[in-house]
């Protein structure tokens, strides 16, 4: 984002003194350009210095697993150095960061095999974690966030995403949870036998019995129940169903870009009730609809086309000498988004999720040291200190205390489910 030249020195430093001095609560007007964006960027990490900041979704450990030249390695993909994506631990550090949800995702797409490829994913990201403790700590409990914030460390919690890797079985969801997973989004861009893909074929209406079942299990369990990559269906559905707050790890606003991955006005209008968070993503085809309408073309393009074959590279090419090239999502853009959930959700249900995984990102949001210049942003534009702790981290960890406090109850009232696809969902007394 371009500023035009500096103000007068005295009106930099008022500007600068009362950007700090705004008590909780407090929003200020919208500043002038120049050097007091400079003002806004340090308000900005001051207040990340003080207040966890916590990312709702991150691929690091399926990029490791696709690296090239070393898959799965992680002695050479070493997060001390600076590494060929977004993620290493110096600009972790320069981002502020105190809690990450790292994804253990596992391709739906697969013909097989989901529930050993979830255990290498699992054992990946708790090696990669145990590999830097001087920086990375695993993280099971919602009050692990502060505690790794004194310590100056990363709280780093398991995402499962995907129900396809239960492979139908909620035994299977309680070991996964056992082994450290904290939220399990439902599907991912496959309908499965109990819940419809936001990206897929609509089957079920919504969630079958199973599929409720699965929420309730997962509240028993305090596993948080992860609405991305569902239908709206599936949406309302579990909102109806679960007794604990939902999230949504990586989505953001479908009113201002109409993509199935982003979430309607009435759901986002029902979070309040649910307690739940949003965590706005940066992924440019959900956050720019010019993105979403060029990537929409490329790929109707590529259709029946084979990846890496010579066909579809001409054919790539050809879309782009027609359509241009790629337009760029921007930080203002992610910003604007947030607002959005913020306004029609409250303030109390916005969170964030950067979804870095080794593509092209937003401008001004390039790696995970660029969180500070999104609060920047938000500085700017008036947000309150008060407002901008529960984005960084303070929504999240309220919901996922929530949903910890449910499944102490609820592990008093019923047994774990013997539930099964297809089958009347047996409860043990």
């Amino acid at each position: 984002m371009k500023y035009r030249s500096a103000p007068a020195p005295a009106l930099a430093v008022l500007a600068a003194a009362l950007a700090f001095a705004l008590p909780p609560g407090a929003r200020a007007a919208s500043a002038a350009p120049g050097t007091v964006a400079d003002a806004a960027l340090r308000h900005a990490n001051a207040l990340l210095d003080k207040v966890p900041l916590v990312d709702g979704h991150n691929d690091l450990p399926w990029t490791i697993r696709e690296d090239a030249a070393h898959p799965m390695d992680l002695e050479h993909y070493d997060l001390r150095q600076r590494t060929p994506h977004e993620t290493d631990l110096a600009r972790l550090k320069q981002g502020k960061l105190s809690a990450q949800f790292w994804s253990v995702y596992v391709p739906g797409e697969l013909k097989g095999g989901w529930a050993v490829a979830q255990l290498e994913q699992i054992d990946l990201a708790r090696r990669m974690i145990a590999k830097y403790p001087e920086r990375l700590v695993l993280a099971t409990r919602s009050s692990d966030i502060a505690q790794a914030k004194r310590q100056g460390k990363i709280a780093s919690f398991l995402g499962m995403e995907g129900g396809h890797v239960i492979e139908n079985s909620l035994g299977a969801l309680r070991a996964y949870y056992e082994l450290g997973a904290r939220y399990m989004t439902l599907t991912h861009n496959s309908t499965l036998d109990w819940v419809d893909a936001a990206m897929g074929e609509r089957r079920h209406g919504g969630l079958t019995p199973f599929g409720k079942e699965v929420v309730r299990e997962m509240n028993r369990l305090g596993m948080l129940v992860d609405l991305s990559h569902v239908s709206p269906e599936v949406m309302h559905q579990a909102l109806d169903t679960s007794a604990a707050p939902v999230i949504f790890s990586h989505s953001s606003a479908r009113a201002l870009n109409d993509h199935p991955r982003n979430v309607p006005d009435d759901v986002l209008k029902r979070m309040q009730a649910n307690g739940g968070v949003v965590m706005v993503t940066f992924v440019p085809a959900f956050i720019s609809p010019q993105v979403a309408a060029w990537r929409k073309g490329l790929m109707a393009a590529l259709q029946g086309a084979e990846p890496g074959t010579p066909e579809f590279k001409e054919r790539e090419a050809a879309y782009i000498a027609k359509a241009g090239a790629a337009p760029k999502a921007t930080l203002a853009q992610v910003a604007d988004h947030i607002e959005h959930v913020a306004r029609t959700a409250g303030y109390d249900h916005v969170g964030i999720a950067g979804d870095y995984y080794g593509a092209v990102n937003p401008e001004g949001l390039e790696d995970v040291s660029t969180y500070p210049a999104l609060f920047a942003e938000l500085v700017r534009r008036g947000w309150s200190d008060k407002d901008l702790a529960k984005l960084a981290g303070g929504n999240l960890v309220r919901a996922f205390a929530r949903a910890e406090q449910v499944a102490a109850r609820l592990q008093k009232e019923r047994k774990p489910s013997l539930a099964r696809v297809g089958s009347p969902a047996p409860q043990s007394p």
